[in-house]
């Protein structure tokens, strides 16, 4: 439930950052080359799901699973930053903690303008 109308833009911008980092996770799952003796579906799995479990609560707006999705984007987050610490700064795992971080920062906006009165 959306309490004002500001809280729409905010949801709008939570759904397109979700959608974003779900996009930049299939697409580094194929790009590069994957190592062929990975299990692709194994992989997506592994790397979707727990972000697929929250499309209805992002969908909605709804504040109590934006704030569980919060807690599932740290571990994205601490993932995505050791990689491109691990890899001096490569372009595809700081672009996406940049995502990851934005989507966190972008929920917690929203969590502030949709409270109740």
């Amino acid at each position: 439930m959306l309490h004002s109308a500001r809280a729409r833009h905010t949801r709008l911008l939570c759904q397109v950052l979700y959608g974003l980092l779900l996009a930049l996770l299939v697409l580094t799952t194929f790009w590069p080359a994957p190592d062929p003796a990975l299990s692709l579906p194994l992989v997506l799995t592994v790397k979707l799901v727990p972000l697929l479990l929250f499309i209805p609560i992002v969908i909605r707006g709804d504040n109590r699973g934006l704030i569980w999705l919060s807690f599932v984007l740290i571990f994205y987050f601490t993932q995505f930053t050791v990689s491109a610490w691990l890899t001096q700064g490569a372009v595809v795992p700081s672009i996406n903690a940049l995502v990851t971080l934005l989507l966190f920062v972008s929920a917690m906006v929203h969590l502030k303008t949709n409270r109740p009165e």
